[in-house]
């Protein structure tokens, strides 16, 4: 799955603006600002993940390419992490309530026009439109709860809306399974209606409105723009490279606009009044570390857990309703054990659970790698989930903690921001180069797989348009049985070949997290605090 649940520091959002304003919300309002926005917040989480169980129907109905199902989740993705903390700002600086409003409309028409896409183009592009609204709900709902809860009570707002976010990310892809298995793909798109006209309503009704203090700080138009860019290019060249070619002028194109935008990036930053990446604050050790950490463990998070529902259901068999349902272990570890990883960093400081989480999350990639094809859950992908949960249920907590650690109160909502938006721009990339990697890998193995089989010219060429599917690739018509099932065969074989390089890729990268805190993060809890930054 592209993103799992909350980004490391969604909780610590909600600080963002805490200090700079303490507006007085009505007491009776104060119930229905955190209902608000949880259930915004919901949308967002749920579809973040039901997507990913409802890609397999939406590729065969749709006729899509593997590569093209990629875009689905990544256009989203991509406009969500390059617009984040424009969201925030655009909420301090023209209300709060009147932004959130606005992106939860826009989530809501955008999710219709999904449901409603006879192609894969519109989907895609009603998906990037989604992502828009995502950018300007997903902050405004957390920075309601810090403009309405006192700073002795939001404590507790946050431990509510992280109870419902972790129920959220628990219930989502079982929703969004038995929504596909018994209805229709579409059905995971309009399920964002309801929700939305509740939260409009609420929002409308008891949500009083408030501004940041950082509202005269002015927008960092330029900074979300190349961001965009830079971020956009290289996605696009990576997820159209194996069809088009690296020698494609589109490709060559896509790719230079994604290096230029990405150095124009850094170039605005430095200059900008309000930057959305203050980089000064990379020159902070242990910011520096876990943001590194943070790339590198969410880009094998997000990468290597896309393809798994894709496994599950066009290779193992499973239906949409189990494949939803068979990273759940993986969420309630995670639920269950945040009180007692939240400690981590005052008992044994920042670096060792920093080291040991990424670490045991690695062995978990490579039991990704282990099954087969008709493997058994419970013996072949259950213990892999298991460690992978123990793994990021160390990571996360103690990640946040040394994010906001390094940079003190002040910087709070700016670094919190900043890793959030690392965490997702992270999966947006993965999953484009770990396309790459899939593809490589499958077009191998079928070819050597039906060079072993013996297959005719005409079953190859015909398999040679199909490559693009992937697992999803139709069976050549008017062969017989048993070639038709030796052909299937290659295929799943093939997808599995390349599923393990993705898990092995995975793994790679959880170490060199790893070895990031290892030789960037302090051993003590107050190493390289904010009274180091600039």
């Amino acid at each position: 799955m592209a993103q799992i649940g909350k980004a490391p520091c969604d909780d610590k959002l909600i600080l963002h603006g805490a200090r700079a304003e303490e507006s007085a919300c009505p007491e009776r309002s104060k119930p229905w600002v955190l209902a608000a926005a949880i259930v915004g917040s919901s949308m967002a989480f749920i579809d973040g993940t039901v997507v990913n169980v409802a890609l397999p129907a939406i590729q065969a109905d749709l006729n899509a390419t593997a590569f093209q199902a990629q875009w689905v989740v990544e256009s989203y993705a991509l406009l969500l992490a390059a617009l984040l903390l424009v969201g925030g700002a655009l909420g301090d600086h023209y209300g709060r309530r009147r932004i959130f409003a606005i992106g939860v409309g826009i989530f809501a028409l955008s999710s219709v026009a999904c449901g409603l896409a006879a192609d894969v183009h519109q989907l895609i592009a009603a998906r990037a439109v989604q992502g828009v609204g995502g950018a300007l709900l997903v902050p405004g709902s957390l920075a309601l709860i810090s403009a309405a809860f006192p700073e002795k009570e939001r404590g507790k707002a946050i431990g509510t809306w992280s109870g419902f976010s972790g129920i959220t990310a628990a219930v989502g892809p079982v929703l969004g399974g038995f929504l596909v298995d018994h209805f229709s793909w579409t059905w995971a798109f309009y399920i964002n209606v309801p929700m939305a006209l509740l939260v409009l309503w609420i929002t409308w009704r008891h949500v009083p409105e408030s501004h940041g203090a950082s509202a005269s700080g002015g927008l960092d138009v330029w900074g979300a723009l190349l961001a965009t860019a830079g971020l956009g290019g290289v996605v696009y060249a990576f997820i159209e490279a194996p069809t088009q070619g690296w020698h494609s002028p589109y490709v060559l194109a896509a790719l230079a606009v994604g290096i230029v935008g990405s150095a124009g990036f850094i170039a605005v930053e430095r200059k900008a009044r309000s930057p959305m990446l203050p980089l000064g604050l990379l020159r902070i050790g242990n910011f520096s570390g876990a943001n590194l950490l943070t790339l590198l463990l969410y880009a094998a998070l997000g990468g290597g857990l896309y393809f798994f529902p894709l496994n599950m259901i066009q290779v193992q068999g499973y239906s949409a309703t189990a494949a939803g349902a068979a990273l759940l272990p993986f969420i309630f570890i995670m639920f269950a054990l945040s009180g007692w990883a939240g400690q981590l960093v005052d008992r044994f400081g920042p670096r060792l659970p920093l080291v040991i989480g990424p670490s045991i999350a690695a062995v978990g990639f490579v039991l990704f790698a282990v099954p087969g094809i008709s493997a058994s859950y419970w013996t072949g992908f259950l213990p892999a989930v298991v460690v992978l949960g123990l793994g990021m249920a160390v990571t996360v907590a103690p990640l946040t903690t040394t994010v906001m650690n390094a940079v003190g109160p002040d910087l709070a909502g700016v670094a919190s921001g900043v890793n959030n938006a690392v965490s997702r721009a992270a999966a947006v990339l993965a999953i484009a180069v770990f396309g790459a990697v899939m593809a490589w890998a499958f077009d191998a193995a079928l070819a050597d797989g039906l060079r072993k089989m013996g297959a005719s010219a005409e079953v190859s060429r015909f398999l040679e348009g199909e490559r693009s599917k992937l697992a999803g690739a139709v069976m050549p018509p008017g062969v017989d049985a048993a070639t038709a099932a030796s052909v299937k065969r290659a295929v799943a074989e093939s997808f599995v070949a390349g599923f393990r390089w993705v898990m092995l890729l995975s793994a790679g990268l959880a170490v060199l997290s790893a070895l990031s805190a290892w030789l960037m993060i302090g051993k003590g809890p107050a190493a390289q605090r904010a009274d180091e930054k600039p």
